[in-house]
């Protein structure tokens, strides 16, 4: 397969295996599903009840239970294989937007987000140490920036495609054409042999020992990349994906159909950049990579808080995507690099559950800002924010 990409060609070679392309098209698929109600999913939990906080329960119940798995999981899958937990994971998820249908009340829609999230915390989880078992260390950086990429290119198509939708059906019958794809995922997973001879193949030696967990509670490089990705989370599932909209919408006047393409030229530089971050990453070290993108993240949310038109709006989504882009890859690669092979799933465990700590208290934290300051405070705090991890990254030993 020559795809005339100098570098990139490597990725393709027989050192990456068959099964990663199956588990890209899960990722795309059960992204294409997430996305659809990105853009009007706060709108939608305010016509339902219009008070902050429940508004921000709605994207917080999505992390609430999986705090509470992501390390448990992580240890089970280290002892009883991948397989079991993503394929249950990704039945889950189907029924999660199946409750969100149904959704004529918030608590309705805060329990459908509960179960879809928890779904969602075992198949990412389990897809995510599986691809740290199964990718060469030589290319690992390019082969997350390329698996993430077109997950993420999944969330750009979805995101437009949900407020197209929108106008034409009720915001929750949308959710049925997420459990569709959802369904999709479900079943290439349950049929692949690929992954069926992976489960055949797993080694049952692990043990479930939590000294590895209290070994990764020691390591203060892996706990400064968790406060890295939990204060991530903050912003993300704060301010893009909660607080965002209704600044657009409330303050700003914007549209659900013009929402949806700023959310989605945000995922558009996710795409551009995931590309070329782990590819980057490998080459110069991870430090550098990320202080970078945590400046870009900076003057993302800075140029946010000062456009007046769509086409600043539109900017300012691209130039947040590419901070994103140069976090996200390049923070999981230098996770692995720090976590010891025996106890992966443990260290994948605590730095998701640092990540849905964050996304869980994010939402709820910014609509309190959102609704008692000036909205653009949301901003600046996530400006700051970005900027502590650069303080944080700069203290890390790792020095690939």
């Amino acid at each position: 397969m020559d795809l005339k990409l100098g570098s990139w060609r490597n990725l393709f070679d027989s050192d990456i295996p068959s099964i990663y392309f199956e588990l890209l098209y899960i990722g795309f698929s059960i992204m294409t599903g997430m996305s659809l109600s990105s853009s009007f999913l706060p709108i939608l939990a305010n016509n339902l009840d219009p008070s902050g906080v429940l508004v921000g329960l709605v994207i917080s119940a999505w992390f609430f239970s999986r705090i509470f798995i992501e390390i448990p999981a992580g240890i089970i899958s280290d002892r009883v294989g991948r397989r079991r937990l993503l394929v249950f994971g990704l039945a889950l998820s189907f029924f999660g937007p199946i409750v969100c249908s149904q959704a004529n009340h918030i608590y309705i829609l805060i329990f459908g987000r509960a179960i879809w999230g928890m779904g969602t915390a075992l198949y990412f989880m389990s897809n995510m140490a599986l691809l740290m078992d199964i990718l060469p260390s030589v290319s690992r950086g390019k082969a997350l920036g390329v698996f993430q990429g077109f997950e993420f290119i999944g969330s750009f198509i979805g995101a437009p495609i949900g407020a197209f939708l929108a106008t034409y059906i009720s915001f929750t019958e949308v959710f049925y054409v997420t459990a569709f794809f959802m369904l999709t995922s479900f079943i290439i997973a349950f049929k692949s042999k690929n992954i069926i001879n992976l489960k055949r193949e797993e080694k049952k030696e692990t043990q479930l020992n939590l000294r590895e967990l209290t070994k990764s509670l020691k390591n203060w490089d892996i706990i400064i990349v968790c406060f890295c990705n939990l204060f991530r989370m903050f912003n993300r599932q704060g301010i893009y994906q909660t607080v965002l909209q209704l600044y657009l919408n409330q303050v700003l006047g914007l549209s659900v159909s013009d929402i949806g393409w700023v959310i989605s030229m945000r995922v558009a530089g996710m795409v551009l950049f995931l590309f070329i971050a782990g590819s980057l990453s490998d080459q110069y070290g991870r430090k550098p990579v990320l202080i970078t993108g945590y400046v870009v993240s900076a003057l993302a949310l800075f140029a946010f808080s000062r456009a007046n038109s769509l086409l600043l709006l539109l900017f300012s989504g691209l130039l947040a995507g590419a901070g994103d882009a140069f976090d996200l890859t390049t923070l999981m690669a230098l996770l692995t690099d720090i976590a010891p092979t025996s106890a992966r799933g443990v260290a994948i465990g605590l730095y998701r559950t640092f990540q849905d700590i964050g996304g869980f208290l994010g939402p709820i934290l910014f609509m309190l800002v959102f609704t008692r300051f000036n909205p653009h405070t949301t901003f600046y705090l996530g400006a700051l924010l970005s900027f502590i991890n650069i303080i944080l990254v700069t203290r890390i030993n790792q020095q690939s």
